[in-house]
């Protein structure tokens, strides 16, 4: 048994799973690969070859390098875990006219729990993932998702929400590296095409890209139910036509085929009504918004007014803001006007580079904050 102790590593058969799994076996751990496979493409309709992390090409290339280097490696079924949840939560939150974050859903209801799941069976005290973010133990107990070193690959927004029992259990090596140290480590463990492998930034179970026809595919007339609505202005005056309000996320502006004399983007959808509302860039731009589904990360609870970093999107830059717990929810006020909150995206409070809590847009208007 090693003296560091035994760990699961998901592996995809990148890059950075696989620099994972090498750099924890050459640290003294005793490692277990495990690739997981969370959805079958040709059950999708898609037009194109079979991408990402799914493929039998995947599968392969992460065995290859667990028996070259001598530690086990097993294939884990999960679609149909991962099929009832994630992607019915993806169908059923575009239909409600709000924009969903498939991945963060995967990460803490589905691969966390798989991984912990197996990692139990198999006797790992740890679960491991090349992830670029880090995990550390706070002074008062709590286990803490941080930024990784690399800016450009910090992944510690799709990490929100991920409970105590598995951040205490979880490694993520790469979090101290950037990605061009970790492309120099796969030459050096003797993988240049590892190394020079494109990486595939695609929802897995929408591999050609096209949510909206993977939409149209998964849900039975669609098409017919939601076609025929308005394009309106915020006043409620008709535009013209849409092609259906599932199919148009907040702050789109191309592919809209309206043609209004200026840009316009979508800054409401209205399911209820079938209505798409379009209006200028400055109307996309917010001073507060309501979050919920609330998961806690660095303290048990919020003060009231607590200043924080909130992201409303993956590649957001983050705005200063503070934020008001309201029994199940939290109210955010910005210190400058937010652009394209979109509900069903993920918020995610920093408090420098570590996340304090993380949920689920709902709304970008609030009620009074008192004193506020």
């Amino acid at each position: 048994m090693s003296k560091k102790g035994k760990v699961l590593v998901a592996m995809s058969g990148g890059i950075d799973s696989t620099v994972t799994a090498l750099m924890l076996h050459n640290q003294g751990y005793e490692v277990v690969g495990i690739t997981m496979k969370t959805w079958d493409y040709a059950a999708s309709g898609g037009s194109k070859k079979e991408t990402g992390c799914c493929n039998l090409d995947s599968f392969n290339d992460a065995r290859q390098a667990a028996v070259e280097h001598g530690f086990a490696h097993y294939i884990l079924d999960i679609r149909d875990e991962f099929g009832d949840f994630v992607i019915e939560n993806f169908v059923e939150e575009y239909i409600a006219g709000r924009t969903p974050n498939p991945c963060v859903l995967c990460n803490t209801h589905i691969k966390w729990r798989a991984l912990l799941k197996r990692a139990d069976a198999l006797d790992c005290e740890f679960i491991a993932t090349g992830h670029y973010a880090k995990i550390r133990q706070h002074d008062n107990g709590r286990f803490i998702v941080s930024k990784a070193v690399d800016d450009t690959k910090d992944q510690s927004y799709v990490l929100w929400g991920l409970q105590q029992d598995l951040l205490s259990r979880t490694l993520l090596p790469l979090g101290p590296y950037r990605k061009t140290e970790i492309r120099q480590m796969a030459l050096e463990f003797g993988y240049p095409e590892l190394a020079k492998k494109s990486e595939s930034y695609e929802i897995c179970f929408v591999p050609d890209n096209d949510y909206r026809g993977f939409l149209k595919r998964r849900v039975e007339g669609l098409e017919e139910k939601v076609n025929g609505g308005n394009f309106v202005d915020k006043y409620g005056n008709i535009l013209g036509q849409h092609k259906g309000y599932p199919f148009y996320t907040i702050g789109q502006r191309k592919g809209l085929d309206i043609a209004l004399g200026k840009p316009v983007f979508v800054t409401k959808i209205d399911p209820d009504n079938n209505t798409v509302v379009l209006g200028d860039e400055e109307d996309l731009e917010q001073n507060e918004m309501t979050v919920s589904k609330l998961n806690m990360i660095k303290y048990d609870l919020i003060s009231p007014g607590m200043e924080v970093t909130t992201k409303i999107r993956y590649k957001d830059k983050g705005t200063l803001s503070n934020i008001y717990p309201d029994k199940a929810n939290v109210n955010v006020r910005f210190y400058e006007k937010a652009k394209g909150i979109a509900p069903g995206q993920s918020a995610v409070f920093y408090e420098g580079d570590d996340v304090v809590a993380g949920g689920i847009i709902q709304t970008g208007t609030l009620p009074a904050v008192d004193g506020h």
